[in-house]
């Protein structure tokens, strides 16, 4: 049964870390790898996870595919677990998503930046207005890829069904005018992981989205402890010890001017250096390449000891 929507609530509050989905070498996704990073992760006490996201290549999969791989991350975790499911598209494929979601039983819908060429503020809260008119399922709609007004964020907290908000954008003067005059009740989530979350906590934010967290949770969870104890100096500390591989991850990658190219992919390297399943990507993102790989095994390197000397 879904978390209730204060309990959705206090599990937003924390570590949300993003489900990447593993493929094999023939780009099939392998579910049961799926599964065991889930529940490693939830064994590491992550209570919080994004399924079908943008770091799971939600725009490579088909719309089987994000049922499916929702589906895998729900039945791997326990019933106190919270699972978002990314929605996204037009009104009818977000539609169909949203009602094969409430079927498999996850507890939120995370409403995917809007992927259209030309938005206007009033109609995108009518998209969410109509997803919200479905379903009971509260929703967390994702601020990316565009500049809104704070009028916007503030009629957006005002959508009935809205509990939260991924808020990412580098713009955190607008973030806090944005939670000043939302709703009191929804809870401000930084999408940007781990470099911004020291500073949007302070205009706000309650929780954050993974970035080294994906792979290493105890970075994440005790980076909220700090912030949870406005312990700033040790929270400046862990975020300090994820800037190399997060700023790893804004590199193009070769043959390539494209900022960011190499984000999930370089996740994934994370995982297997971790111990866990990373696996192929599917176009338009590409794997590493040797040289990036053999940078990214010298920053987790680094990254390893410094959780050691930093977090023990």
């Amino acid at each position: 049964m879904p978390l209730s929507d204060e309990h959705l609530r206090r599990r937003l509050r924390g570590v949300a870390v993003g489900l990447l989905t593993p493929f094999d070498e023939e780009l099939e996704i392998e579910h049961h790898k799926l599964a065991e990073n889930a529940q490693t992760l939830a064994g590491e006490g992550i209570q919080t996870f994004l399924a079908a996201a943008n770091i799971s290549e939600y725009h490579s999969l088909s719309q089987r595919e994000r049922i499916a791989v929702t589906e895998t991350s729900v039945d791997a975790l326990s019933s106190d677990a919270c699972v978002l499911a990314g929605v996204g598209g037009s009104t009818a494929n977000a539609l169909e998503l949203v009602e094969a979601y409430d079927r498999i039983g996850v507890d939120a819908m995370m409403i995917m930046p809007p992927d259209h060429t030309y938005l206007h503020e009033r109609g995108l809260l009518r998209y969410y207005e109509k997803l919200d008119d479905a379903t009971d399922t509260p929703l967390v709609p994702y601020v990316r890829g565009f500049d809104p007004s704070v009028s916007y964020l503030r009629d957006l907290t005002h959508v009935d069904g809205v509990v939260g908000i991924k808020y990412a954008l580098k713009d955190q003067v607008k973030l806090g005018a944005g939670v000043d005059a939302g709703a009191d009740d929804v809870v401000w989530v930084d999408g940007l992981a781990e470099p911004y979350a020291v500073g949007f906590w302070n205009e706000g934010i309650e929780g954050f989205s993974a970035g080294v967290s994906n792979f290493r949770p105890e970075v994440g969870l005790a980076l909220f402890d700090a912030l949870s104890d406005s312990d700033w100096e040790r929270a400046r500390e862990i975020r300090d010890i994820t800037l190399p591989y997060q700023n790893f991850r804004e590199c193009t990658g070769e043959d390539n001017e494209i900022a960011g190219a190499i984000s999930v992919s370089a996740v994934k390297k994370g995982l297997e250096l971790a111990g866990l399943h990373g696996g192929r990507v599917r176009e338009p993102i590409r794997s590493l390449s040797p040289a990036d790989e053999r940078t990214a095994e010298e920053i987790y390197a680094k990254l390893d000891d410094d959780i050691e000397r930093v977090i023990g």
